[in-house]
């Protein structure tokens, strides 16, 4: 089955798209509905059809594989994202990023505003933006509000790569990628940061590059 059919109700463009293979097809960066920010939930799927959809979201993100994913990157336009983070990286990258495990969560209606002015930039990528990443800074600690799947309150500080993860994917939400916040000069395919920035900080990238760092 195809893309579902935009002018039918939310929950039947749900069903159809569930009713595909999964892992779900991500939509690329140029489709609009990446750009047109998205409903706020508030119950329009009932709680059988809002399960199979988060589950389609956690598989579709384990299988790309991800850290996050947003409900526009598979074409739905509703606030909704999962995040989860193994964090499988060497200790010195864990120290410098502050990446910690994450378990699987779903950020339901999610906003987030900074704690503190501290910022720091690293390189980012996104599976709507396949093949490159870029340096993005973004406030080292950040507070989330909204609510989880159950419709419980969530109101949690998140502070290192947990809270760029959240970013990530708040953003999302809103119609912005991490393209639009990024250092334009730091723009590299996924071959060039595994050759030359795979180092813990992008200091060296930015001295060779030509880009600031916060």
């Amino acid at each position: 089955m195809g893309v579902p059919d935009d002018r039918a109700p939310l929950a039947e463009r749900i069903e159809q798209l569930l009713a595909a293979e999964q892992p779900l097809p991500i939509v690329a960066a140029g489709d609009p509905v990446l750009r047109r920010g998205t409903e706020p939930y508030d119950g329009q799927l009932e709680p059988a059809l809002l399960a199979r959809f988060v589950e389609a979201l956690r598989v579709t993100m384990r299988a790309a594989p991800g850290v996050g994913l947003a409900a526009p990157q598979v074409g739905v336009g509703l606030r909704i994202a999962v995040i989860e983070d193994p964090a499988p990286v060497p200790e010195e990258v864990r120290l410098a990023r502050g990446r910690v495990p994450q378990p699987f969560r779903v950020l339901v209606n999610p906003v987030y505003e900074p704690v503190g002015t501290g910022r720091v930039g690293f390189f980012e990528g996104c599976l709507s933006v396949p093949g490159y990443q870029a340096v993005v800074a973004r406030p080292t600690e950040v507070r989330l509000t909204g609510q989880d799947e159950h419709g419980r309150a969530l109101d949690e500080v998140f502070a290192g790569w947990p809270a760029r993860i959240v970013q990530h994917e708040t953003d999302h939400l809103d119609g912005t990628l991490y393209l639009d916040r990024a250092e334009p000069r730091s723009l590299s395919a996924h071959q060039a940061v595994a050759e030359h920035w795979s180092q813990p900080t992008p200091e060296r990238a930015a001295r060779a590059l030509g880009f600031d760092l916060p």
